[in-house]
């Protein structure tokens, strides 16, 4: 018996002997330099093994038929090899470098981003709430940045020579049609969102991506948190006002809601202001964000609103009463968008926005009402071919209605406004020729129905490594956008406005320094002109406009050098003229300062348990119109200064304590002049400067994070 078991086990063993099959061969790189350490086996087993030296593998399966072999190795390309067994016995494998490593060359001309995956991180989402002077607001951050203009009494981004109009804001790749709250003349408008949901900024000053349109300057993308790390409750009680946040979570899906309330009485009550408030500006915002996994999907839905009010009186020179300005605003924006990954290649975006803006405006006896309602849906395809070639193609549509009415003591017109109806495609590759050079190439076509105007725009650049920590870039396209609603609702017979971007950039990064220098070229065509003092009805419109715009920027941050202390410096110089809306001739526009500086510092005090900051910005004069002398955009006016200065006092891991001032040297800004209408008998037309309505601003705000770790701040990534 025993003899006939030892026998049936041989006979076992032999069989499964028999049955191995030895698989072997070599690994090396592309230059058939050999790598040592390889991992090579059959997928779904564990059959495998390690190169040697010399790059050689051996190793025995008893797998049959067709199989999948897999080589992997640190910082080159998985490879994959789908055969049948009996072919794997000597076996010459080449792997191609990783091009996804962090160290390989990025398509960076024109764009600063910032987020977990950025790889050119100029400023994270968390600066826009510690930078001195933002006061909370992205795009007081965004506007330390160089290629920005200081227009102190707009707040709105200007670009490179570009107008505020000529910047488009993207949230979830959705575009945002109204992105800023309303405000009155020589006061300054805030964005409307709140920076604590988003995790991803990408600020392109130039040469964006087929995939973006509509913006004759640069884009301004902002994401969503995809995910939560946990359930926690903000509380903010400020100077101006209260907010309240709170995020849940659950195992495939998560809501994060924000509200706040902002009215400046009390601010107005204590601090003296030059305009005579009837109803000092207040407004009641929200937003929330829902988001659901499905299966290898995310869908996420964005929605915001936001009511506000004010009522003043402004001095004005030609009404020795004083100007009288009364606003209600109401806006509401829903943004849905899904992405899913359909194989190991192919992803899929869709998404759809809705904007409804209501404004009801009250000027000295006149009585405006309008609204907007818009929409953008889009649908894009990503194929990632390989490490090498990734393609991105879509179609979106854009819709807007826009209905105004005017009406005053003479005059009661009858509503008027314009459909702006235009269909989009694109399509756009990245290719990878090796670690240090890399192409983008694109194309956008876009049909604007309200024109019947069809727009062809390429797009391309190409990046090259000079070193492991630094990169060239140059870019071009061409850009296209219809003229904005302050045109539109007077006049349809137009066509889209274009603009061609040149840009060349040397990035260095690494050592947690960022060093960025970019020289760029706008050539301005086809921008609306008309021959009154502003649109109206009976201006006379066309498309003779033109410009340029060149200059250089100047970007560096280091958060290394100097202990607990983390600084950027940014410089841009710029060289502008153009020709449009009324202006008699090409000349600067007012909003075009040829220098501007930014200098920001946060330094943590570990025996104060407080971060300290500064942020000083510098503009040189703008140009204005002095008809006492001959010429247009004749003057200029003296620079722009202000310091700011904020602090963050951490009571416990929680609890915050933060107080800023802005301008806190009190310089004596001046934005401009308004002059008589007509002049004095001398013959001489008097003026009086346009003065923010304070010199300083003081914020004081307590914050208050209830977390399931106990230990979630705003502190904790500075």
């Amino acid at each position: 018996m025993k003899t006939t078991i030892f026998f049936l086990i041989f006979i076992f063993i032999s069989l499964q002997t028999m049955a191995q099959t030895t698989i072997k061969g070599t690994v090396s790189n592309t230059k058939n330099t050999p790598i040592e350490g390889a991992n090579i086996y059959l997928e779904g087993t564990y059959d495998g093994a390690t190169s040697n030296e010399n790059g050689e593998f051996s190793f025995s399966t008893s797998e049959v038929g067709t199989q999948t072999l897999v080589v992997s190795y640190l910082a080159f390309e998985t490879f994959k090899m789908v055969g049948d067994i009996s072919f794997m016995k000597n076996v010459t494998i080449k792997l191609k470098k990783d091009l996804n490593t962090l160290d390989a060359v990025v398509l960076s001309a024109g764009t600063f981003s910032a987020g977990d995956n950025s790889k050119v991180n100029a400023l994270k989402p968390l600066d826009v709430v510690t930078t001195a002077s933002a006061l909370g607001d992205f795009v007081g951050a965004l506007q330390t940045l160089p290629g920005t203009t200081t227009v102190a009494e707009d707040g709105r981004l200007f670009v490179r020579g570009g107008d505020a109009n000529e910047t488009q804001i993207f949230i979830d790749g959705i575009r945002v049609f109204t992105p800023y709250t309303p405000t009155t003349n020589n006061a300054p408008t805030r964005g409307r969102y709140s920076p604590f949901l988003f995790d991803g900024i990408t600020f392109s000053t130039g040469g964006y991506s087929a995939e973006y349109g509509q913006a004759l300057s640069s884009v301004l993308l902002l994401n969503t948190i995809d995910e939560p790390d946990q359930e926690k409750t903000d509380i903010g009680i400020m100077s101006l006002g209260a907010s309240l946040g709170n995020t849940q979570k659950w195992e495939k899906s998560s809501v994060s809601v924000n509200a706040s309330y902002i009215n400046l009485a009390p601010y107005n009550a204590i601090f003296t202001n030059r305009n005579q408030w009837i109803k000092p500006f207040e407004t009641l915002s929200g937003e929330a964000v829902f988001r659901h996994k499905i299966n290898s999907g995310l869908f996420k839905l964005y929605s915001a609103f936001d009511a506000t009010n004010f009522e003043l009186t402004q001095d004005d020179i030609n009404t020795p009463e004083g100007l009288y300005f009364k606003l209600k605003n109401n806006n509401v924006y829903m943004n849905g968008s899904y992405k899913s990954k359909l194989n190991s290649s192919w992803t899929l975006f869709g998404g759809m926005s809705y904007t409804r803006a209501g404004n009801n405006l009250n000027i000295a006896e006149s009585t405006i009402k309008n609204t907007e309602n818009s929409i953008h849906a889009k649908l894009k395809l990503k194929n990632r071919v390989s490490n090498h070639f990734k393609i991105n193609f879509g179609a979106e549509y854009f819709a807007t209605d826009f209905n105004e009415s005017y009406r005053d003591e003479t005059l009661e017109s009858p509503k008027y406004g314009f459909n702006n109806n235009l269909s989009a495609a694109f399509a756009e590759a990245d290719i990878f020729i090796s670690k240090t050079l890399a192409f983008k190439s694109g194309l956008r076509g876009e049909y604007s129905q309200l024109f019947d105007d069809f727009t062809i725009s390429p797009r391309f650049s190409v990046a090259y490594k000079t070193s492991n920590k630094s990169q060239i870039s140059l870019a071009y396209g061409n850009f296209h956008q219809n003229p904005s609603s302050e045109i539109l609702k007077f006049n349809q017979s137009s066509k889209p406005q274009k603009t061609t971007h040149y840009i060349f950039n040397y990035q260095y990064n690494g050592d947690k320094k960022l060093f960025r220098a970019e020289a760029y070229y706008k050539k301005y065509d086809d921008l609306v002109k008309y021959d009154t003092d502003f649109a109206s009805f009976n201006s006379n419109f066309n498309t003779s406009g033109h410009g340029y715009a060149k200059g250089i920027d100047l970007f560096w941050r280091d958060s290394k050098n100097i202990k607990n202390l983390d600084y950027w410096l940014s410089y841009s110089f710029l060289d502008s003229e153009r020709s449009y809306k009324n202006y008699p001739t090409k000349a600067r526009p007012y909003f075009a300062n040829p220098h501007n500086l930014s200098v920001v510092g946060k330094y943590w005090a570990d025996q104060w348990r407080s971060q300290i900051g500064f942020s000083y910005a510098h503009g040189s004069g703008r140009a204005y119109t002095d008809p006492n002398q001959s010429g247009f955009l004749n003057q200029k006016t003296k620079s722009f200064n202000s310091l700011s200065l904020n602090w963050a006092y951490l009571i416990s891991p929680q609890k915050i304590l933060y107080a800023s001032v802005n301008n806190v040297l009190g310089f004596k800004n001046i934005n401009g002049y308004q002059y008589a209408n007509t002049p004095d008998a001398n013959g001489n037309f008097n003026r009086r400067a346009l003065q923010p309505a304070t010199d300083q601003f003081f914020f004081i705000g307590f914050f208050w994070t209830i977390s399931e770790d106990k230990k979630s701040n705003q502190l904790d990534n500075l």
